[in-house]
């Protein structure tokens, strides 16, 4: 009995530390807030709003508005404005080949772009996209659990009326 305490403690206690570290518990309690601002396009003009759409829940709660913008250099920039959501462990930002993210299978099976580490889990925060970025074919954006392979919220994008006056 006195030999499986000295083991056992020890264990344990690697055991604990080796699971806090691959979890970090600690994500799911503390925000990390990101403030930034849509940079002025260059060229001269501001940017043009393509599509929109406003986030909502699915395993976690999440708010906030979705926007890709046409920059005056040509860039297209993802924005999200008033963002929230949980945080978490590995949590990326998605674009996502179908019309709406709205569960797990819908990601999984339509595909996706994985636009990288989500900045903040809460705030106003870009992320750029790549030329060849078909929105025709990519229109939602999930906020996904890489870890976990869960789906914490989404937003269906869709044209803007600005969009529809060029």
């Amino acid at each position: 009995m006195r030999k499986w305490i000295r083991v056992g403690i020890p264990v344990a206690v690697l055991a604990a530390f080796v699971a806090w570290y691959l979890f970090r518990p600690e994500r799911l309690v503390v925000n990390r807030r990101v403030a930034e601002a849509l940079s002025t396009a260059q060229g001269g003009s501001s940017p043009q709003p393509l599509v929109t759409g406003q986030f909502y829940s699915i395993l976690h709660p999440t708010t906030g508005t979705a926007t890709i913008y046409l920059m005056g250099d040509g860039t297209r920039v993802l924005r999200f404005t008033d963002f929230t959501t949980s945080n978490g462990p590995d949590v990326h930002v998605y674009m996502v080949a179908a019309n709406d993210a709205k569960d797990i299978a819908t990601v999984q099976k339509a595909g996706f772009v994985d636009l990288g580490v989500i900045k903040g889990n809460v705030g106003d925060q870009n992320y750029t996209l790549g030329n060849d970025l078909d929105l025709a074919k990519y229109r939602a954006v999930s906020i996904w659990c890489k870890r976990f392979s869960v789906n914490f919220g989404a937003a269906a994008l869709r044209p803007t009326e600005a969009s529809h006056s060029h």
